[in-house]
């Protein structure tokens, strides 16, 4: 008896022993590995084919390593924890965001002619077999009308103190200039205003001053069109228009009407007649001849400017395509605009796509069918945890989609239309994992989403380039240890500026050539494309 009292301890100190260094030993494999990982991720020049699927292969290596690394130290103790976080760190930490002149790394990858693939990239087989994988070409494209519609919102003056609230801070001109965007080859042709006749509350911006630029009408968006090398680049003349959604929280949604109003009055689908939902149809169509911005709606407006631009380049012998963008309400805008336009202008059949961000339901099936009929090419990038592509009526259409068949050919439910990108917003390693779901709505989030995105299955890219800081130009969703303000993106020092002569900081007189106009500012032939 008493020699199995003095042994049995010993046994149980042994196996603790080899356990402790069978621990270490798989510990520091574990770190070997993944520093070489991480050094063989970073060589240069990995974008080859070769080594595009060796980083691939890493990439899943170190996703296999650190759920070894959790399962063999059931993370019980902070060396452990500080073991299994290393494996996970993101690519960039607070240091990457330091200003170090010509020796950071580019935030945009290098652009390839697709003049021979544009009509693929464009959507002529629905992009089939280039979602996933998404192909590096169309992620480009994609992030490209992104930030078109990007630019709308960070030129808008939301100031409610300035009389200019709601307009664009800049003339059509210098837009792209302004904003860092010339790099794209895309010229602004006009601006688009726009007013409603209908109860939308936040829809549009107000001043709440006495005197001001318009009491009725909101800048919306833009039609751009590409310049001369860019068109060699994409392989055609490529029309934008550009629309903006809202800049106020998502919650507005929730009071969203699911009332909708005939849109196509000439043309019925079937028995069924287009319908879409009446507040954007209202914004698209109202007008009064009250208003300085909006006797003409923005649906007459864009078109007439589509029109003239399609005329122009098309008496040339040049092959022209529409591209229509918008962000949440302004991908509503982007549907009817498409539609009308494929409808009314013959020289564009089949060159009408559409690419929206978060884009809520917007018509009835006769809608949906017309569209497809029509050959209007739709991709609707949605972000899972992206309420506003779940309305109108998300109980209501959740509910009737689960008894498919049977209400598949109700008219009167509201559907979506075209092909749809799912991404998921926790993908990321640089977004905070409780992050407000209503940031998952903004489109710097959607855009830094979609650089990360390689496929359903795999994580985010660790070559992604777009700016990570741009994230939290209006939201604070990015992880703390990087560094980076919520919020940033404003105007300095609130639009004041100081008077260096009389010592005061006062508000800033706009440049004449900035003050919104009804007309279009500067030459309107396109020539010097």
């Amino acid at each position: 008896m008493e020699k199995s009292t003095i042994k049995t301890p010993l046994r149980k100190l042994r196996r603790r022993r080899t356990k402790r260094s069978w621990k270490l030993k798989q510990k520091l494999k574990l770190a070997w590995k993944s520093i070489k990982i991480r050094v063989r991720s970073h060589l240069p020049n990995f974008l080859s084919t070769k080594k595009r699927l060796t980083h691939m292969k890493s990439r899943n290596q170190e996703q296999e390593l650190a759920q070894t690394a959790r399962r063999i130290c059931k993370i019980s103790n902070d060396a452990t924890n500080s073991l299994a976080y290393l494996l996970q760190l993101p690519k960039y930490s607070a240091s990457d965001f330091l200003d170090r002149g010509d020796m950071m790394t580019p935030a945009a990858s290098p652009r390839e002619n697709i003049s021979k693939a544009w009509r693929e990239l464009h959507g002529s087989k629905n992009w089939e077999n280039l979602l996933d994988p998404l192909h590096p070409w169309l992620r480009r494209e994609i992030t490209k009308y992104g930030e078109f519609v990007e630019s709308v919102y960070d030129s808008l003056d939301f100031d409610p103190l300035s009389e200019f609230c709601g307009s664009c801070r800049y003339n059509r001109n210098k837009l792209f200039e302004e904003l860092g965007l010339t790099r794209h080859g895309y010229k602004v042709t006009k601006y688009i205003y726009a007013m409603s006749h209908v109860d939308v509350p936040q829809w549009f911006l107000r001043s709440s001053l006495g005197e001001t630029w318009s009491k009725d009408s909101n800048w919306m968006g833009f039609v751009a069109v590409s310049g001369d090398r860019e068109s060699l680049r994409i392989g055609r003349r490529d029309i934008v228009v550009a629309w903006r959604g809202t800049v106020t929280p998502t919650e507005w949604f929730m009071d969203l009407r699911t009332s909708k109003e005939p849109f196509d009055c000439k043309s019925e689908h079937g028995k069924n007649v287009v319908k879409v939902q009446s507040g954007f149809f209202s914004i698209y169509n109202s007008k009064s001849e009250l208003t300085r911005y909006n006797k003409e709606s923005a649906s007459e407006q864009t078109m007439e400017e589509v029109k003239r631009l399609v005329k122009f380049f098309t008496d040339r012998g040049e092959e022209v395509s529409l591209t229509v963008t918008g962000h949440s309400l302004g991908g509503a805008l982007a549907l009817m605009n498409a539609y009308e336009a494929a409808r009314d202008v013959p020289e564009l059949s089949g060159n009408v796509s559409v690419i929206s961000f978060g884009a809520p339901r917007v018509g009835n099936l006769a809608f949906k069918e017309r569209m497809n009929s029509l050959g209007v090419k739709v991709l609707r990038v949605v972000n899972k945890q992206d309420i506003v592509p779940k309305l109108p009526g998300i109980v209501f259409n959740k509910v009737l989609n689960k008894l498919n068949p049977i209400t598949s050919r109700l008219s009167w439910v509201y559907r979506h239309v075209g092909t749809q990108l799912k991404l998921d917003v926790f993908s990321s390693p640089y977004i905070k994992q409780d992050s407000d779901l209503a940031g998952c709505h903004n489109l710097e989030v959607y855009l830094h989403v979609l650089d990360g995105f390689h496929r359903k299955k795999s994580g985010f890219r660790v070559n992604a380039r777009r700016d990570v800081a741009s994230v939290n130009k209006s939201t604070d969703m990015l992880l703390d240890h990087l560094r980076i303000p919520e919020c940033w993106y404003q105007v300095a020092h609130k639009g004041l500026i100081l008077n260096k002569q009389t010592g005061r900081w006062v508000k800033p007189v706009r440049a004449p050539e900035d003050i919104p106009s009804p007309l279009s500012t500067g030459p309107r032939p396109i020539y010097s494309l």
